[in-house]
């Protein structure tokens, strides 16, 4: 399976993303038009966590009335806190919580296989403002630069914002390790932009325990 590879930043409110919305550059590289879509995603796992548990993610994305399951599993390797490397899996799927009811995909296999086929339930529920630019260098397009704002929610109890802004490859290949450390770098130098060694999950999980 495909890593997935990206460097993560976070900022305490939404002026960076903000700024970023409009450069024509980043340390060389172009930055395509800016697309905002809203997205709303939903962490699903067994009553007893057994995704966790083997610290797995499984994530129903809805964007354009299209949803789509993503597993992501443990971090690969020692990396610097920026850098988010993970075995992503993905495939179809419904609003449903009941992968029978998906079509059938590697992501849905090896769901089926980390779940042991008990039910899942929602564990939270993300709504996403996410605005893309595509990340060129020469005539190659490496990356996607995304700038997202992040309302976290449980059934009626909601957690606050997140302000995230995200680089990620367009394959585990697409950048040498020094040319993303520089791009990386880059973002991180900006004001109000943070490295971040957490997931959106981790983030949301924490907040929510705190309201």
């Amino acid at each position: 399976m495909p890593p997935e590879v990206e460097a993560k930043l976070q900022a305490g409110d939404p002026a960076p993303l903000e700024a970023l919305s409009s450069e024509t550059t980043l340390d060389g590289a172009l930055l395509g038009p800016a697309r905002t879509v809203d997205e709303t995603d939903r962490y699903l796992d067994t009553a007893d966590g057994r995704l966790d548990a083997v610290r797995w993610a499984c994530r129903l994305r809805t964007r354009d009335g299209v949803v789509h399951v993503s597993l992501k599993g443990p971090a690969e390797g020692p990396e610097p806190g920026w850098l988010h490397r993970r075995p992503e899996i993905e495939g179809p799927a419904t609003e449903s919580t009941d992968p029978v009811d998906w079509p059938m995909s590697d992501a849905r296999r090896e769901l089926e296989l980390l779940s042991g086929g008990a039910p899942l339930v929602e564990r939270l529920r993300l709504h996403q403002q996410r605005t893309e630019r595509s990340v060129h260098i020469g005539d190659r397009r490496v990356a996607t630069l995304s700038l997202d704002r992040v309302a976290i929610a449980r059934g009626a109890q909601e957690a606050g914002e997140l302000f995230i802004v995200e680089l990620e490859l367009t394959d585990a290949d697409a950048l040498p390790p020094d040319e993303l450390q520089r791009l990386a770098d880059a973002l991180a130098d900006r004001p109000g932009l943070t490295p971040d060694p957490r997931t959106k999950l981790e983030h949301a999980l924490e907040r929510l325990a705190q309201s």
